[in-house]
């Protein structure tokens, strides 16, 4: 099995938007803001986000925000977000990294691998400890943060906060 993280390009294709749709308007505190997008304006979606990314045309309450595909044989199956740092906001809910697999392909361990690879995204940026928050009754999710070293520091407003040290 080939798996690889790659980071949204302006150049991205169908293939991309098809996954969005189907992961749907996101679920347990992950959101998808590009599942309402129409086919004919998937261009100015990919071009806000990777503003985002570098910083450009922030509202005052976000942070710049890397969004990543996640591809299992060449073929895309979750969507990752890094936020570049925190504000009070996202230190109670939201943390550094959020991911989401594409219904057809959740259950294959691929929350294990996108995490992975997006913890050494957020190392490579500078961040030294991640934090990750996740609903309290996602099991799932849960099981993944703590397969990738996730220590729970408590539970705020059924919000899990886990910990994950990079250095």
């Amino acid at each position: 099995m080939e798996y690889e993280l790659k980071e949204l390009s302006l150049n991205d294709s169908k293939d991309i938007y098809e996954m969005i749709q189907e992961i749907g308007p996101g679920e347990n505190g992950f959101g998808n803001s590009g599942y309402h997008v129409e086919y004919n304006s998937f261009s100015d979606y990919l071009l806000k986000h990777h503003k985002i990314s570098n910083g450009i045309d922030l509202n005052s309450e976000y942070v710049p925000q890397t969004m990543f595909w996640f591809y299992v044989n060449h073929r895309p199956v979750g969507i990752g977000k890094l936020r570049h740092y925190l504000n009070d906001a996202l230190m109670k809910k939201g943390g550094h990294i959020g991911y989401a697999i594409r219904p057809s392909e959740r259950g294959k361990g691929y929350g294990n691998l996108i995490l992975k690879e997006l913890l050494k995204k957020a190392k490579e940026i500078g961040v030294e400890k991640a934090l990750l928050t996740v609903d309290e009754k996602n099991i799932y999710s849960r099981r993944v943060i703590e397969n990738n070293n996730g220590v729970l520091e408590n539970t705020v407003e059924d919000s899990c906060r886990y910990w994950i040290n990079l250095v």
